[in-house]
C-alpha cells in the first residue's frame, strides 16, 4: 500500500566505500556458543535466495490483475499455499468476509461554464502486454467513497489538508456545496475528502499533478519510470486514523457470523462522493476554475493558472458502486519451533493488488516466499527453531489493511500471549534499506543490518546508510551516525499490515524495505506491472536477495535465541527525545499564537492586505497554558533507569556465558524471562485507547488523525497541543507517562529475573 518514501538517505557520490568487516559483532541473546552455532546457519540461509527465482515468481504472481475477490486473487493464494507447503511448511488459507465496494458507475464532467467529460481511462502502452488487460482491471476509482450524484462549482484545495482549508478562509473562500480538486500527497488520499466533508464540500476529486510524480520529475512511462499523462492513483479512502480493517466489523474478525454494522452506520466510509483521475483529465477542469491566483507552494506542473475558485466552473460527480462482501484469502504458514515452541515469530506482506502490483506489492511477496524457501531448505538439513514461525501472505490489504487486521483481531487473545515479534514487508525496491518500527528492537535489527551486503556497493547496508547520514544528514544526525553505536529507525504510522499488530495488539514489530534510488510514479495504476518494474526498478532482482537475506536472518535470530534480543536503551532515549519535541512543540505554539494575536490586535494583517486581493486575517486563539511535562520527565527517566539496570544484568548474564543446558534451573528462568520479555511492548499501549478512536491502543506511535500515513509519536498529547485542545494535554500526559512507568516497571523486574539466572 504505502508507496516508495522519498529516501533520506541519498546518493553517497565520490565517498570511497569499505567491504564488509571481517569481524562480526556478537548476536544478541546469544551465547558465544549458540552464537557460532547461529552464524553457521545464516551464512547457509543467505547463499539460498536466488534472483532469478524472484523474477519468475514475479512473473506468475502479476501475470494477472488480482484485486479482493477477483479469480487471480483466489488462484494466487492456492498457488502460495502449495508453495509453503512445497516448503515443508504446514499452511492454509484462512477466509474472511469483508466489505469490499467495486464502482458500477463513475462520471466527472465539465458542466459549465464549457463541457468537458473525463475518460477516466487509462490506456494501453504498446510494448506493455498486461496494460491491455482491461477485462479483469479495476477501473479506477477511490473503494469507501459513498455513492453520490452531486453538481457544484469546483474549488482547487491543493493537497487537502487542514492547513489548506485555513489559507483559502484567509483568501475569503468557502468550500460550502462545492466540488473540491486536491494534488495527491501531503498526506494519506482518505484525509481530503475527510477534511472536505468538515468544510461543507460535496465531492472531492484527486489528481496526481505531474509536479510530485509525472513528467516533472523525469520521464513518463513506457519512456521512463514517471506516471504518464492518464494514470490514475487508485486507492481507500476509508479513515483508517479510525480504525483499518473490515468497516462493518471493528474489533472482531470478519468472520461469516460475525456482528456487522449497516454499510450507513460504518464511521470509515466517507461522507461525500469521491474519485480519483489522472492529469490529463484534471488539466481542463482546472484551467476552468477562476478566481485569485494561488500561492506559489500550491502550483503544480500543468501548463496552466492556478486558481483557487470558486467560479462558473461547475463539475457533475456521480459515483455508485456494487456494496457486497467479498471473501478474504489470507494464507497462514508454520514452522513448528522446539523448546519455545508456544512464542511466535511472525513475518507477513500482502499479496493482493489494485491491479498487477508487480512493485506494490509482488516484490516483497516474493522476497517472504524465496525465504520460506531457504528457511524449509535449512529445516530439510537438520536446522530446528526455538520458536514457532508463522509466514502470512495477506489479502486486502490494498483497501484498508484487511486481511492482516481480520485476522489479527480474530486471533487477538492467542497473539497478546504468544506473539514475540512481527516483521512486515510491502513494496521493494533499490538503493538503501529502510526500517521503522519499535525501538526496543533498534538495536537488533542494527545488528542484521551488518550482517547483509549491499548488492551493488561493496559495504554492508548499515555501512552504506551511516556514510549516506553523514554525507547527506542534518548535524545532529551527522554526530548521531559517527558517535552512536546505532542508527536510529523511524516510528511506524500506517499504510501497510503491521498496524494491528503493533498499534492494536501491542506486538513489537518492524517493517523492511529497500529504495531510494528508484523513482516511481506508476502507483497504484494499471503500470504497476512487470515491464515497469524489470525496466525501472530492482531490474536484476539484487536487492530482492538482499531482503531475503535480511529478513530471513531477522527471522532466525529472533526464533533461535536464547534469551530475546529486545534492548530497551534505545527506546528510552527515543522516549526522552519525544518528551523533548513535545516541550518544544508547546512553546513554538505559544509564541506563534502569541504573535499572531498580537498582530491581528495591531492590525498588521489589515494594513498589510493587498486591496485588489484582499485576505483575511485569522481567528485569534485562545493563549497556550503552561503544561506540566514533570510526569512525563520523570516517567522517561524511570525506563532510562530501568533500561541501564537491564543492561547491566545482560552484560553479567553474557559474561557468564549465557544459560544452555537445557532442563537446567536457569534455563527454565531464561523461558520465564523470555516469556515477560514478549509482553514488553504491551506495556505501551492501554485498553482505552486512544482519544476519539479506541482501537488505536499504542500510546507511543499511531498514525496521525490527520496525515494518515504519517506517524505522530505520543500521539494523545502531540495532537492536543497542535490541535489546541489545550484542557486534554495534562491528561494525555498522565496517560503516557503511566505507560512509560509500566514500562519502566516491567524492565526493572527483567533486570532481576536476569540478573539472578544461573
Amino acid at each position: 500500500m504505502r508507496p516508495n518514501a522519498a529516501s533520506l538517505l541519498l546518493a553517497l557520490g565520490g565517498l570511497t566505500l569499505t567491504p564488509l568487516a571481517p569481524t562480526p559483532d556478537p548476536l544478541r541473546g546469544f551465547s558465544p556458543e549458540s552464537a557460532r552455532i547461529e552464524r553457521e546457519w545464516e551464512a547457509k540461509f543467505r547463499a539460498i535466495p536466488e534472483p532469478a527465482r524472484l523474477r519468475s515468481m514475479m512473473e506468475r504472481l502479476a501475470a494477472r490483475p488480482h484485486h479482493v475477490g477477483s479469480p487471480y486473487d483466489r488462484a494466487n493464494a492456492e498457488w502460495i499455499r502449495d508453495q509453503f507447503r512445497s516448503f515443508g511448511w504446514q499452511a492454509e488459507i484462512e477466509n474472511f468476509d469483508v466489505l469490499f465496494p467495486t464502482p458500477k458507475e463513475r462520471v466527472v464532467e465539465l458542466v459549465a461554464p464549457t463541457t468537458f467529460k473525463a475518460k477516466l481511462q487509462e490506456p494501453t502502452v504498446p510494448g506493455d502486454p498486461t496494460s491491455g488487460q482491461h477485462d479483469e482491471q479495476l477501473p479506477s476509482y477511490n473503494a469507501y467513497s459513498i455513492d453520490g450524484d452531486v453538481t457544484g462549482p469546483l474549488v482547487f484545495v491543493n493537497y487537502g489538508v487542514p492547513a489548506d482549508y485555513e489559507e483559502l478562509e484567509r483568501h475569503g473562500v468557502s468550500v460550502k456545496g462545492a466540488v473540491v480538486i486536491a494534488k495527491y500527497g501531503g498526506s494519506w488520499r482518505g484525509i481530503k475528502p475527510k477534511v472536505a466533508a468538515e468544510h461543507g464540500a460535496v465531492g472531492c476529486l484527486i489528481y496526481s499533478d505531474p509536479r510530485d510524480d509525472g513528467y516533472a520529475d523525469g520521464d513518463v512511462f513506457p519512456k521512463g519510470p514517471m506516471r504518464p499523462r492518464d494514470g490514475v492513483q487508485r486507492g481507500s479512502v476509508a479513515d483508517m486514523p479510525t480504525y483499518p480493517g473490515d468497516p462493518l466489523t471493528p474489533g472482531i474478525g470478519a468472520t461469516k457470523d460475525a456482528k456487522r454494522y449497516s454499510v450507513a452506520e460504518a464511521p470509515t466510509i466517507t461522507k461525500i462522493p469521491v474519485l480519483p483521475i489522472s492529469y490529463a483529465d484534471a488539466e481542463p477542469l482546472l484551467a476552468a476554475i477562476t478566481g485569485d491566483v494561488v500561492p506559489e507552494s500550491w502550483r503544480g506542473g500543468l501548463p496552466i493558472t492556478y486558481r483557487f475558485g470558486p467560479g462558473a466552473a461547475r463539475v457533475h460527480l456521480r459515483v455508485k458502486s456494487d456494496w457486497s462482501l467479498k471473501t478474504l484469502n489470507d494464507v497462514i504458514a508454520r514452522l513448528p519451533g522446539t523448546s519455545e515452541a508456544d512464542q511466535w515469530i511472525i513475518r507477513g506482506n500482502h499479496h493482493d493488488a489494485w491491479v498487477n502490483g508487480a512493485e506494490d506489492p509482488i516484490s516483497g511477496m516474493v522476497v517472504e516466499i524465496e525465504e520460506a524457501r531457504a528457511l524449509g531448505e535449512l529445516y530439510k538439513q537438520g536446522w530446528r527453531p526455538k520458536r514457532t514461525i508463522i509466514y502470512a501472505a495477506w489479502d486486502g490489504e490494498e483497501p484498508g489493511l484487511l486481511g492482516s487486521t481480520e485476522w489479527a483481531e480474530a486471533h487477538a487473545p492467542d497473539l497478546r500471549q504468544h506473539a514475540v515479534a512481527y516483521l512486515n514487508s510491502d513494496s521493494n525496491g533499490r538503493g538503501y534499506f529502510e526500517v521503522e518500527g519499535s525501538h526496543s528492537l533498534e538495536s537488533f535489527i542494527n545488528g542484521v543490518e551488518k550482517d547483509v551486503a549491499d548488492p551493488e556497493a561493496n559495504v554492508s547496508t548499515w555501512k552504506r546508510n551511516q556514510l549516506a547520514t553523514i554525507r547527506r544528514g542534518t548535524p545532529e544526525a551527522r554526530r548521531d551516525a559517527r558517535e552512536r553505536e546505532d542508527l536510529r529507525i523511524g516510528a511506524l504510522g500506517s499504510g501497510s499490515d503491521y498496524s494491528p499488530f503493533l498499534q492494536h495488539l501491542g506486538i513489537a514489530s518492524l517493517n523492511l524495505g529497500y529504495g531510494g534510488e528508484d523513482r516511481s510514479g506508476i502507483y497504484h495504476s494499471i503500470y504497476d506491472d512487470i515491464y515497469w518494474y524489470t525496466h525501472f526498478s530492482d531490474t536484476a532482482f539484487v536487492y530482492g536477495r538482499a531482503l531475503a537475506q535480511a529478513g530471513g536472518q531477522a527471522v532466525m535470530r529472533l526464533a533461535d535465541a536464547d534469551l530475546l534480543p529486545f534492548a530497551f536503551g534505545n527506546l528510552a532515549e527515543t522516549a526522552q527525545r519525544y518528551v523533548t519535541e513535545l516541550q518544544q512543540l508547546r512553546d513554538r505554539r505559544a509564541t506563534e499564537i502569541a504573535e499572531r494575536d498580537r498582530q491581528i490586535e495591531e492590525g498588521a494583517y489589515a494594513a498589510t492586505s493587498d486591496p485588489r486581493a484582499p485576505t483575511r486575517a485569522p481567528a485569534a486563539e485562545p493563549r497556550a497554558p503552561q503544561v506540566e511535562f514533570a510526569p512525563l520527565l520523570n516517567a522517561a527517566d524511570s525506563l532510562t533507569r530501568a533500561a541501564q539496570r537491564y543492561e547491566r544484568a545482560y552484560s553479567q548474564w553474557v559474561d557468564r556465558g549465557g544459560v544452555t543446558q537445557a532442563g537446567s534451573a536457569g534455563a527454565s528462568t531464561l523461558k520465564t524471562i523470555n516469556e515477560r520479555l514478549l509482553q514488553a511492548e504491551r506495556a505501551l499501549t492501554t485498553p482505552e485507547g486512544l482519544a476519539k478512536r479506541s482501537w488505536y491502543t499504542h500510546l507511543l506511535y499511531a498514525p496521525g488523525f490527520y496525515t494518515g500515513y504519517g506517524v505522530k509519536t505520543m500521539p494523545g498529547v502531540r495532537e492536543a497541543i497542535e490541535q489546541g485542545q489545550w484542557s486534554s494535554v495534562n491528561g494525555e500526559i498522565g496517560r503516557v507517562a503511566s505507560a512509560l512507568n509500566r514500562e519502566a516497571a516491567l524492565v526493572s523486574q527483567l533486570a532481576d529475573a536476569l540478573g539472578a539466572a544461573r
